[in-house]
């Protein structure tokens, strides 16, 4: 598998550098781990190995070791690092959580992974930040009024409003992008600063927010709003076409709408 930049999904791009001279081997991954000094939730420098070698879970094992397993050629373990390298604190965060939950349950003899690990792993794999200026706008997204919010406050909305696609899956899945691809959104409110700054810097402020969302909220499934990757501006030159919002396979009423991503990933 060789994923260079100019490959990318738009929605994919802000990855670009990280790809520049291809799909970088896992020790490369490592060694930017290593240079932007990312620990795991447990505080464990970052390294990314091959599945394997440990009795522990995924989430038990990133948080004590700070082991994070990574298959070697796989479109989604990749994306899934280049997560970590682009929000460090975001990924650190949820691994703590993971972990808390994981302990507490174990204390009180409970098998089920409950509400909290379930809506962090749907953000992991499928989360998009909805960074904005005008909650408004948010609000109406909520509502499903897709045609309102894309169409007749389009200009509003990519003057206020920026959407970063942070689940690896969804990275993964926008390879081959296809009808009723869609997301799992929150809402942070930023100010016009925010919107001027340079991306990277605009991107760790982002992080820090949402690691700090993630660390503190009593999270469900139900948070998260579903949000059709392909109707965000920019996504597709279909989406220029006013008409392209009608097509309800995408753009559902509100309590229709199933969030999700293709099947296979972890």
């Amino acid at each position: 598998m060789t994923r260079a930049a100019a490959e990318l999904h738009p929605l994919s791009a802000y990855l670009g550098a990280w790809l520049a001279r291809g799909t970088p081997s896992i020790a490369a991954l490592d060694a930017e781990a290593r240079s932007q000094r990312i620990v795991t939730g447990g505080g464990m420098p970052l390294r990314f190995v091959a599945p394997g070698g440990s009795e522990l879970g995924y989430e038990e094992r990133a948080f004590r070791t700070g082991e994070v397993e990574t298959r070697q050629e796989n479109r989604h373990d990749l994306f899934n690092a280049l997560i970590w390298l682009a929000f460090p604190q975001a990924k650190a965060a949820m691994n703590r959580r993971h972990h808390e939950v994981l302990l507490a349950a174990r204390a009180t003899g409970e098998d089920r992974r409950g509400s909290v690990r379930d809506a962090l792993t749907q953000f992991d794999e499928c989360g998009v930040i909805v960074a904005g200026t005008y909650p408004d706008l948010w609000r109406t997204l909520r509502e499903h009024r897709w045609h309102e919010v894309f169409v007749e406050r389009r200009e509003e909305l990519l003057e206020t409003t920026r959407f970063v696609v942070f689940g690896h899956a969804s990275h993964d899945a926008l390879g081959s992008p296809f009808i009723g691809l869609c997301g799992k959104a929150l809402f942070l409110d930023v100010d016009a600063e925010w919107l001027r700054q340079p991306a990277h810097t605009a991107r760790a402020m982002l992080d820090a927010r949402l690691a700090e969302r993630l660390a503190g909220d009593a999270l469900r499934p139900r948070d998260w709003q579903p949000l059709p990757l392909l109707g965000i501006p920019g996504a597709t030159p279909a989406n220029e076409d006013s008409s392209y919002y009608d097509d309800a396979r995408q753009f559902r009423p509100a309590r229709t709408m199933r969030a999700g991503s293709p099947p296979g990933n972890r």
